[in-house]
């Protein structure tokens, strides 16, 4: 079971390596190695999502692997492309950290 979650975990990770390799080719002159990168995050999150919910339920792993990615890619966005930060992105933020917390806890 805890490989499960270390797959999921990992998963997450390259669910926010997708968006972070298409913003990269948006801005710089080597877009075909940023898509290839994308492209690679994408197809190894999804082979990690799909050993993960091997032993999790799909709903937990989906809700969870997505709750990460997208907080993890709001934070790539405001730490390497000075995207906005206002006091109701965050509260949006943490709400989904506690839904992730949530479902971890009560599996």
């Amino acid at each position: 079971m805890a490989m499960s979650w270390l797959y999921l975990f990992i998963a997450a990770v390259f669910e926010v390596g997708w968006p972070f390799g298409l913003k990269m080719a948006s801005l710089c002159s080597a877009k075909i190695w940023w898509i290839i990168f994308a492209i690679v995050a994408m197809t190894l999150s999804g082979l990690f999502l799909y050993f993960a919910q091997k032993e999790i339920p799909v709903g937990t792993a989906y809700a969870i692997w997505t709750g990460i990615g997208a907080v993890g890619t709001f934070a790539l966005g405001v730490l390497l492309f000075n995207d906005g930060v206002n006091m109701l992105r965050l509260l949006g933020v943490v709400f989904i950290i506690l839904g992730v917390v949530l479902l971890k806890i009560s599996h």
